[in-house]
């Protein structure tokens, strides 16, 4: 029987299971559907993708660097257990060298990669199925620089953080503290520069209820002149905190991450930091409730 594109697709729907397994399994029960269900379940693919409705906020970061070019992404799983599995840790560093050679720059383009015959969507499948979690992958970004430039990699408690710096001029010592420090302290900006005016123009709103609120509450109020200049003051010192040049270098507070730079000779063209987990919102677990709720109090 003609295994057809549309025969495929009904299969996936029904199941969720990859377009390569699922044609297998069409091959193998001769285009069966009922048949091909049960052959993905036998598989193992069908529990997997049940699976893979289950919140994965746990894993590994990771910076793949070859020559001028820099893989950063994010593999995650359900439980810090398995992301310190030695099977789990293998597959972080396939799926960072299939990227890296793949050329891709967003997480979609890079599910689609296949390698060995396989997509890494269904590298991932096959791998929740030997596994038992739920893995997903984000944040696929490619990260180039110039000759002239260094690259400067860091990695906090076995990829639960990784930072990039991009430098120009300096060594790649300078940029790793650079990457370090990025890792330490997060900020959001390079320079006051990359903030839009609409952040601005809400900080500065907030800063200045909160003003007015502290005035109106005080013994002594001050003229509006004075609260205005004391929100400037609190808007400017805020904007510097969250920018990555005037925040105090980590290894020296004396100096400011800039100025360390430039006493390298250098300056920094751009910095990237992922952590795991950010932007997912976990399950809240109660133990306790579960158990009540088991026992029918």
């Amino acid at each position: 029987m003609e295994i057809t594109a549309s025969l495929v697709k009904e299969l996936r729907d029904k199941t969720g299971a990859g377009m390569m397994d699922c044609k297998k399994a069409l091959v193998a029960t001769e285009g069966d559907i009922t048949l091909a269900i049960d052959w993905l379940r036998e598989k193992g693919i069908a529990k997997a993708e049940k699976k893979a409705s289950r919140i994965a906020a746990e894993g590994v970061a990771k910076i793949v660097i070859n020559g001028n070019k820099a893989t950063l992404f994010e593999l995650n799983c359900e439980t810090d257990f398995v992301a310190n599995n030695e099977k789990f840790t293998t597959l972080v560093d396939i799926v960072g060298n299939i990227l890296d050679h793949s050329g891709v720059t967003n997480t979609e383009a890079a599910l689609e990669v296949v390698s060995n015959g396989k997509t890494v969507r269904e590298l991932l499948l096959e791998a929740v199925s030997g596994i038992g979690e739920n893995i997903t992958l984000r944040n696929v970004e490619i990260i180039e620089k110039t000759d002239g430039q260094v690259f400067g990699s860091y990695s906090h408690m076995g990829g639960k953080i990784v930072s990039l710096a991009v430098l120009n001029g300096a060594d790649a010592e300078t940029a790793k503290d650079v990457a370090m420090h990025v890792a330490a302290m997060n900020p959001r900006y390079l320079s006051s520069n990359d903030i839009s005016a609409e952040v601005i123009a809400h900080e500065r709103q907030v800063l200045t209820n909160e003003a007015l609120n502290e005035n109106a509450e005080s013994a002594k109020p001050k003229p509006e002149a004075i609260i205005l200049k004391m929100v400037d003051g609190r808007l400017n010192k805020n904007m510097k905190e969250i920018c990555l040049l005037y925040q105090p270098f980590v290894k020296n507070p004396d100096l400011s991450v800039e100025a360390y730079v430039k006493s390298k000779s250098g300056s920094i063209a751009s910095f990237k930091r992922l952590a795991v987990g950010e932007g997912i919102e976990k399950k809240e677990e109660n133990f306790a409730q579960e158990v009540m709720a088991v026992q029918g109090k």
